[in-house]
């Protein structure tokens, strides 16, 4: 079994005293499934599962009155196995974009209280069929990520105490010893090519094949693109589909102008043909949005330019897999470069910032010029993040740097720990620590 960081929320939700049911958002294949299962099965002494795409009858539990006396009742009929016991009880509604009934009868459960209730799908963000009224207040919302950086090292045999030590160098701000900071650049540039699709990376532990993690990738973009299919009304089909695979070679501009231009999807169209689309893409949680800003001002929220953003891919992995097999070869031989290696470090740090909880912003300003790759928010303050796929010069944040409201900026490079005046200079795989 794969240690993910998501389990603890789990329990952290089951020890609240006045817990709402859960609402588990994510991409498919990611995992959701197999720690809720688990979960269930390990921490109550009656668990009930229930899949509504594996088995459409179980539709009919929802499909009269959704109090919550008739929905258990209706559910014992349907499921002789279940037993329902009173404050030790998960009951876990599986693929629930496929129910719209069972998401509008979250707010009768919330209210009865009698057992736990944790709901997912392939699709949460997407709008549901049928949904006659969103239980807003009556559900807790959590999104879950394929596995990160840390979550691969556990996958690969690594202790906490190991990783404990990184972070040590990384709170002193203290070069790591090269042999180690060697190691960790090699197994980084390995989660680069895996990602941390669940079935990828156990793949890859057992059999240390790359060819058949990429079948096992390509196979999860295929499903993607299926999923756009099934999912997504068919005016915005097409459009949906379109836009995700336009990502590569958006990320992959020679002069590093990322931003997302329609243009790219289709020549002569802008943003009122694909702007669904791309909301699509984010709600759905296969892509990861950031917005560029007016202004490097706290708080940035209140200076994102909504009509300026990029896109990037959720997981690394899938990314590297679209770009080919011989960029994934190229990647760990170090022999890649150019504006795609550029792209791929860029949405290696994006994704790890997101599961880490930070929104995704960026400046971008043509008149001055300057561009930082990403803009985050501590304690009140702004901190700019440049990545540089190798160890390049970083005038733009030694121009931001300059500022008196901001206090000190990080560059990730494929170097080592670093200080010079206000830029802390850190090796990618300690985007795990920010």
């Amino acid at each position: 079994m794969l240690k993910r960081k998501f389990y603890n929320k789990l329990l952290d939700w089951k020890k609240k005293a006045n817990k709402k049911p859960l609402f588990v958002r994510g991409a498919r294949q990611i995992g959701k499934t197999y720690i809720i299962d688990y979960f269930g099965k390990t921490n109550y002494s009656s668990y009930i599962y229930i899949n509504f795409l594996e088995n459409s009858e179980y539709k009919r539990i929802f499909d009269s009155a959704l109090d919550a006396a008739t929905i258990y009742s209706r559910m014992s009929l349907m499921i002789q196995s279940a037993r329902f016991t009173e404050n030790d009880t998960l009951i876990f509604l599986d693929e629930i974009q496929e129910c719209g009934n069972a998401r509008t009868a979250l707010k009768f459960l919330a209210q009865d209280a009698r057992y736990d209730i944790v709901v997912s799908g392939s699709l949460l963000g997407v709008q549901y069929k049928n949904v006659k009224s969103i239980p807003v207040g009556y559900e807790e919302l959590v999104t879950m990520h394929s596995l990160d950086f840390e979550e691969f090292l556990w996958a690969k045999g690594y202790s906490q105490e190991q990783i404990s030590a990184l972070q040590e160098s990384f709170l002193e701000q203290r070069k790591v010893d090269d042999l180690i900071n060697d190691v960790m650049h090699k197994e980084l540039r390995e989660y680069m090519v895996i990602g941390g699709m669940p079935a990828v990376v156990q793949q890859f532990i057992e059999k240390r094949n790359f060819a058949e993690a990429d079948e096992i990738q390509r196979q999860i973009v295929s499903d993607y693109l299926d999923d756009i299919m099934n999912y997504a009304s068919e005016v915005e089909k097409s459009k949906i589909r379109n836009c995700f695979l336009s990502i590569p070679r958006q990320l992959a501009r020679e002069n590093e102008n990322r931003k997302f231009k329609y243009a790219e999807v289709e020549k002569g169209v802008g943003a009122r043909k694909y702007i669904n689309s791309v909301e699509w893409l984010r709600d759905a949680s296969m892509a990861e949005m950031a917005h560029n800003l007016t202004a490097p001002l706290f708080p940035l929220s209140a200076y994102e330019d909504e009509s300026a953003f990029k896109l990037y891919l959720s997981d690394i992995g899938l990314l590297t897999s679209l770009y080919g097999f011989e960029t994934k070869a190229a990647i760990i031989n170090q022999t890649i470069s150019g504006s795609v290696k550029g792209a791929l470090y860029e949405n290696l740090i994006a994704t790890g910032l997101v599961r880490r909880g930070y929104a995704l912003r960026y400046l971008q300003d043509r008149r001055i010029p300057m561009e930082v790759e990403f803009l985050l928010e501590k304690k009140g303050k702004v901190v700019p993040v440049e990545v540089k796929a190798s160890n390049a010069s970083t005038a733009s944040l030694n121009g931001l740097l300059e500022r008196d409201d901001i206090e000190f900026g990080y560059k990730f490079t494929s170097g080592n720990v670093g200080v010079a005046g206000k830029k802390i200079t850190l090796p990618h795989y300690m985007m795990m620590f920010i």
